[in-house]
């Protein structure tokens, strides 16, 4: 029997993620010094683990609600409204994940019908073009720039509106490049999406990690577009909860009830071990989150100066925990100067294009790591680019 042509034809053109294969020539090799892990390399705070601990202890092993326990849905309204000033009904306008990525799952299987177009700005986290395709919606990338601070423009996304536009997707602070997003743009954006009746994904999961004394603005507290806005949150990034696989989604009622229908066939509910641990999150870890930010602004600080001292362009990004340098002046595209830097001086980066098209002649380099490891990647590179000056001159 030929397997192959019992998968499902929207299936098939869809590439394996560029990071995880990539990853697998790292995986093969030894003593490599990787700033291509996109999650914390903290661990998650004592009292946090303590708290799952204790829940198993409990015997808490059974089904919670399926939009996730009522305790942890208070918490997260409470949180929500206290830290961006959105006020959600936890009990009919929050629905717990696994992870922000089975949100934006729901959110796409729930709003989409066979051909809507779905915008959103790239470079990108690596599943929004597939998720989009998997629910059978058209993905429409909107190309950011490094003059622009990777920022997309209302501009740019009117151009690309077409009578099939449905959703737009917002990712702030922007995984891979670290962008954030002026409140005054953002205002823009907003009468965009209301002019043209669009629904807003908003990824957020990076938004306390936020440096220079910048305050993050969420595009649902803005006036008129809480009602068409699915905010998206969870707690792998600041809480480093990555492995517990928690996230959340608040919106109107209509579009959550539906999420939910899908949810409930599909997933069921959250880990209850890890809605307790979430839990706990919310009430007490503000304290380790602001540790864990500090550290990465320092980190933040010497890798784009390092960078940019060894002479690849890489613009100050204002959030999240990467940095995206150019390396178009290297002659090397993306993947040969990824795959170059690993095999010559054992350093993993993430080629650009792993993030769409337009990611081409950039590379991603996370600071989620040590200092010290660093430090000692950041001379590495600058051996690498020397040599291949060399190459060139000779």
């Amino acid at each position: 029997m030929d397997s192959h042509r019992h998968i499902a034809q929207h299936v098939r053109p869809i590439p394996k993620s560029g990071i995880r294969d990539f990853f697998e020539v790292v995986q093969s090799m030894t003593d490599v010094i990787s700033l291509g892990i996109g999650e914390p390399d903290f661990d998650t705070p004592w009292h946090i683990r303590e708290a799952a601990i204790y829940s198993l202890e409990q015997g808490h092993t059974g089904y919670t609600s399926n939009l996730g326990q009522p305790s942890l849905r208070n918490a997260i309204a409470k949180y929500v409204e206290g830290r961006f000033e959105i006020g959600y009904d936890p009990q009919q306008e929050i629905i717990v994940t696994v992870g922000v990525s089975e949100a934006i799952d729901l959110a796409l299987r729930a709003l989409l019908n066979p051909g809507d177009e779905v915008i959103y700005h790239e470079p990108c986290y690596v599943s929004y073009n597939p998720s989009v395709v998997l629910a059978h919606g058209v993905p429409v990338a909107v190309a950011t720039r490094p003059e622009d601070g990777f920022r997309v423009t209302a501009e740019a996304i009117a151009a690309k509106i077409t009578p099939r536009s449905r959703v737009l997707m917002l990712n702030f602070p922007t995984n891979p490049t670290g962008g954030t997003q002026t409140r005054e743009e953002l205002e823009k954006i907003a009468q965009l999406c209301i002019r043209h009746d669009l629904v807003v994904l908003s990824d957020e999961i990076y938004s306390e990690l936020t440096y220079d004394g910048q305050t993050h603005v969420s595009i649902a507290s803005l006036p008129g577009m809480q009602e068409r806005t699915i905010f998206l949150h969870g707690f792998s990034k600041a809480f480093a909860m990555t492995g517990f696989r928690i996230g959340y989604a608040c919106g109107p009622v209509p579009l959550i009830d539906a999420m939910m229908k899908i949810h409930q066939y599909g997933i069921l509910c959250a880990g209850t071990t890890a809605q307790d641990a979430a839990l706990e999150a919310l009430e007490n870890g503000a304290p380790a989150v602001e540790t864990m930010r500090a550290k990465y602004e320092a980190r933040r600080n010497y890798i784009v100066r390092s960078l940019n001292e060894i002479g690849l362009d890489c613009i100050n990004p204002h959030g999240a925990f990467y940095a995206f340098p150019s390396i178009q002046n290297t002659g090397l595209s993306s993947k040969e100067f990824s795959l170059g830097l690993l095999k010559e001086k054992k350093v993993a980066v993430v080629p650009g294009t792993a993030f769409g098209a337009s990611g081409e002649g950039f590379v991603r380099c996370s600071y989620s790591t040590s200092l010290d490891e660093i430090k000692t990647a950041m001379k590495r590179i600058d051996e690498f680019c020397r040599e291949l000056r060399g190459k060139h001159m000779s």
